[in-house]
């Protein structure tokens, strides 16, 4: 029993020490789009679907600041009910290793002095990678604003080694 309990204790330092290297990430990465195809739905409602090809350099810090992104997106939209967007990015970074992670995102709508405001909240997970990247896990949150143009998607969270 003793063993066991020694184990145990021992299993639960090592996964406190693998948490404890886990690197925190924070970066804003403006988006512009290269390529884009819509879709407008012939309903008369406003809802369409957006496939994306964009790319912009992450500012910040942690592990993917200072690489390029590019975001292959898939937006389905329905002002002003709502929307599911989607998506990978790639993460490239300036010593040519790459990162791999998908996200996806709750559209909201409000109503802002009669205007459409929307708010894209979600989250991002580290799938795979290369050089630094290989055996990398990573998980965090993601807000992407519209500004008009380009998107600015927010990254928040952590990467470490994967178990």
């Amino acid at each position: 029993m003793q063993r066991h309990f020694s184990f145990i204790l021992a299993a639960g330092a090592a996964m406190s020490a693998a948490a404890a290297q886990a690197e925190p990430v924070s970066v804003d990465v403006v988006l512009e789009t290269q390529e884009s195809i819509k879709f407008d739905f012939a309903d008369g409602s406003k809802h369409f679907v957006m496939a994306v090809k964009r790319e912009g350099v992450a500012e910040g810090t942690g592990v993917f600041a200072g690489a390029t992104m590019t975001e292959i997106g898939w937006h389905d939209v329905d002002p002003p009910e709502g929307g599911a967007p989607e998506g990978y990015l790639q993460v490239a970074a300036p010593n040519g290793d790459v990162a791999v992670l998908t996200w996806e995102a709750t559209a909201i709508f409000t109503k802002v002095d009669d205007k459409l405001s929307l708010h894209n909240h979600g989250v991002w997970e580290l799938v795979s990678g290369t050089g630094q990247f290989e055996n990398m896990r990573g998980v965090g949150a993601l807000t992407i604003l519209p500004m008009g143009g380009p998107n600015k998607f927010t990254l928040t969270g952590e990467v470490g080694a994967a178990p």
